[in-house]
């Protein structure tokens, strides 16, 4: 299993900008970093920090998302491609929530598994 990482930029006036299937960092015009795009999962820039139209759309594309912070670190904006979803699942899940027999039952599961395992793990306590 790959561990992605999250690229924090914190260095004002960077340049992030595509260079094939690389994010390369730059500050006054030289190259300080290149990141191979399927290693992250997430780039956050404080600050002003500029950014390539292409390199936005590929992190869009590939689901890696970009948040944009002032300089203090407080929220100003989240770039993230297209989340899959299952709409009629949703609306499936909140109709039986809506169901007090429904939700009476799945309650009484949770507890009843919840007790089952607690008496499993004293159950090797005592041993």
């Amino acid at each position: 299993m790959q561990l992605l990482n999250t690229l924090y930029v914190t260095t004002p006036e960077t340049y992030l900008r595509l260079d094939n299937e690389t994010l390369r960092v730059e500050v006054n015009r030289e190259t300080r970093l290149r990141v191979p795009l399927h290693h992250l999962s997430a780039v956050v820039c404080f600050g002003h920090i500029n950014l390539s139209a292409p390199l936005m759309h590929l992190l869009a594309e590939r689901g890696i998302a970009l948040v944009l912070l002032d300089d203090n670190g407080r929220f100003k904006a989240r770039l993230e491609g297209a989340i899959s979803g299952n709409v009629l699942l949703r609306q499936a899940q909140f109709q039986r929530v809506a169901d007090a027999n429904f939700t009476l039952d799945i309650a009484r599961a949770c507890v009843a598994g919840k007790i089952k395992n607690t008496r499993q793990v004293l159950g090797f306590i005592r041993k």
